[in-house]
């Protein structure tokens, strides 16, 4: 019989050391199935994998029929490849050290696609001369521009030589256009369906301008979370959402259109009570993501509080009923934003009915897997 009565509660939370990270497996499967259900089915899907970097999460998705996936850094294409998916697209252009080690990666997983995406003409070029030189045939997706202003070449003339020279190249692959349009916030749906309308109008726009040229471009991929309702709507599209699968404070008050649960939580502990109304908790920088705005954390168990303070170990709050919380008492939160919460930790603990039954290790955490 549960002691909590609330989602996110432990039985047996006293035996964990805090902070730490939790995971609901089964809150997961419920978004994985939200996200097919948006989606149409799992033709259209390719979940960027940046959010969690787990491969047990990998797994869940390919057992509901998700077979292709989009990361962004080498060690997420690698974890990939280990869990048999055939189908990878590294969304990070390789530059300096990372272009030999995109080859290696394809040397080593013959079994798996790995493709990436190129912006620059000097890089395609050296891509493809690595791929000459290595007999491969390596899959190539232009990297666009449409308003981020991070990464990607502008949909202009200048981009149509580019993917022509890519298609005329000899040891690469012309796949398509990807498209990441993260500036795209608004939290009232149909103002970010007209920006982001108005956006892939000019990818539509670069993409007729290239086939005039007796080109086609077959698929482009597009779009994160906030935005892959709008995208799948359209032909030969593939959306890559990922914050959906764990889903953070920010996002659950910014788009109330999607329906996601929120399937990580952070925990800590009192560790003071400095003053009669303050109350002081382990949740510092260190232990949760600290780019976002000030506070950066939903506290979940406590009622009628101030956020106060954060700085690298702690996180101090007012509160009027600080007489009803003893030091040591645990504390459950969300983060704001989960993706970078989540690289703090080397693992997350799993709970299932209320209980703490195992681990999963954030495999792909740093920029390469070391194998044992």
């Amino acid at each position: 019989m549960r002691k909590g009565s609330n989602w996110y509660e432990v039985d047996n939370i006293e035996k964990v050391i805090s902070p730490a990270l939790l995971v609901y497996p089964d809150r997961i499967v419920e978004n994985i199935k939200m996200m097919i259900k948006i989606s149409g089915g799992t033709n259209s899907l390719r979940p960027h994998i940046k959010t969690h970097k787990i491969a047990e999460i990998v797994d869940l998705q390919l057992k509901y029929g998700i077979s292709k996936f989009k990361c962004a850094t080498l060690s997420e294409a690698e974890l990939l490849a280990q869990r048999g998916v055939k189908d990878i697209l590294l969304a990070m252009q390789p530059a300096g050290i990372h272009i030999n080690r995109f080859f290696e990666l394809t040397i080593k997983y013959p079994n798996s696609i790995i493709a990436t995406i190129v912006d620059d003409y000097e890089i395609m070029l050296k891509m493809n001369s690595i791929a000459c030189k290595k007999h491969l045939q390596i899959p190539i997706w232009m990297d666009i521009n449409s308003g981020m202003n991070r990464t990607g070449i502008k949909p202009n003339n200048e981009a149509v030589l580019l993917y022509q020279k890519i298609e005329e190249s000899t040891n690469l692959v012309a796949k398509g256009l990807h498209v990441y349009d993260g500036h795209i916030h608004e939290s009232d749906f149909n103002l970010r369906k007209e920006i982001c309308d108005k956006d892939f109008d000019l990818v539509l726009k670069l993409k007729n301008q290239i086939e005039l040229l007796g080109i086609t471009i077959k698929t482009i991929v597009a779009g994160g979370t906030p935005t892959f309702p709008i995208h799948v709507k359209r032909n030969n599209v593939e959306v890559s959402p990922g914050t959906s699968l764990l889903w953070d404070q920010g996002y659950a008050d910014t788009y109330k259109d999607l329906k996601f649960l929120r399937a990580a939580v952070l925990v800590g502990n009192i560790v003071s009570k400095p003053d009669p109304n303050l109350i002081c908790l382990n949740l510092g920088h260190k232990s949760v993501a600290a780019e976002m705005k000030f506070p950066r954390l939903n506290l979940l168990n406590f009622k009628k509080y101030k956020p106060i303070s954060h700085s690298e170990e702690h996180f101090v709050v007012k509160c009027d009923e600080s007489e009803k919380y003893r030091i040591g008492e645990i504390c459950y939160s969300i983060p704001t934003h989960i993706c970078p919460t989540v690289t703090k930790y080397d693992k997350v603990l799993t709970v299932i009915g209320g209980e703490i039954i195992g681990s999963w290790k954030i495999a792909a955490r740093d920029y390469s897997i070391v194998t044992s």
